[in-house]
């Protein structure tokens, strides 16, 4: 079991690109990447290999390893569009996951269709093909069981290949970080959180903090499920959502359980200080940040790049 120490370094080891992830614009011609000249080469970044992988291995379904560190067998894709959803950035090829997230991501958007009247999702980023690390804004996503949803209700219509890659979601926070922004916050972003966080296979939410202030505030009745929301850097734009190892993946390492307080107390005061809001640059430039090589990662993903 991973430390709570070592989890959160990984989830904050590149804040910056989460933050921005869910705004960058697609293309409507992705270029196939280079052939790599040297595959094996055992300091090669494991993100080269898995990004150039565009279909899933064809092994049994298997979430491997940590969400900040492992891969995906036998992922699926959501369909790029449902009766109460539609997949975003199509070019990045991410809209994949463990069964059991397609499922779950399916449920959910017909669950807040009917029950919160929410029109449906607009799903981004999920997993790539075989899991694995990723070129660009996410630590995690690695192993089938993460989603990116954002806080923009789907139109009442098929969006186009271009507005998929083009549009932007809603920033939710105010100019000023210290509270969501009541020109667009409503009532019903908090049901739909809510109803994913009362989902049981579901065991973490993040969300940005001015977003877990304004849940604290305005949830009535049952809380029990604010535990489970958690603040992060970036999800201005997005809620994030994790499932838990799914049973009969005895190689999916999991995450420790949330602490069952609300976290609405003083823990939030962290997230609202200077520091946070307004960081100042290192008075020394930071090393670049290591990349994962396909070594450091469990030894099935091995078989899981290699399998056809």
């Amino acid at each position: 079991m991973m430390t709570r120490r070592l989890i959160l370094a990984l989830a904050l080891s590149a804040p910056l690109a989460c933050a921005a992830i869910a705004q960058d614009k697609g293309t409507l011609s992705p270029k196939p990447l280079p052939p790599l000249a040297n595959p094996s080469d055992p300091k090669l970044a494991a993100k080269e290999l898995f990004g150039r992988k565009p279909l899933p291995a064809q092994l049994p379904p298997q979430s491997i390893g940590f969400y900040a560190k492992g891969c995906l067998a036998g992922g699926e894709p959501l369909p790029t569009d449902g009766d109460a959803w539609q997949v975003m950035r199509l070019s990045r090829n991410r809209n994949w996951g463990h069964p059991e997230l397609i499922k779950l991501v399916e449920r959910l958007a017909n669950k807040v269709r009917h029950a919160v009247g929410w029109p449906g999702l607009l799903v981004g980023d999920m997993s790539q093909p075989r899991g694995g690390p990723m070129f660009t804004g996410h630590a995690s996503h690695q192993i089938g069981l993460d989603a990116d949803i954002w806080l923009t209700p789907m139109p009442a219509r098929t969006l186009s290949r271009n507005e998929r890659e083009d549009m932007s979601a809603t920033n939710m926070v105010a100019a000023n970080r210290l509270d969501v922004d009541p020109t667009v916050w409503t009532p019903r972003h908090l049901a739909v959180i809510r109803a994913a966080a009362e989902e049981p296979q579901i065991e973490r939410i993040f969300v940005n903090a001015a977003i877990k202030k304004a849940l604290c505030r305005e949830a009535k009745g049952d809380r029990d499920w604010l535990a489970k929301v958690r603040p992060m850097y970036g999800h201005d734009y997005h809620f994030h959502i994790r499932m838990k190892c799914p049973p009969g993946n005895a190689n999916c390492t999991p995450q420790d359980p949330p602490a069952d307080a609300e976290g609405c107390g003083h823990e939030l005061d962290y997230w609202f200080t200077d520091a946070v809001l307004h960081p100042k640059p290192p008075e020394t430039p930071p090393p670049s940040k290591r990349q994962l090589t396909l070594a450091e990662l469990p030894a099935a993903c091995r078989q899981v790049l290699q399998a056809p």
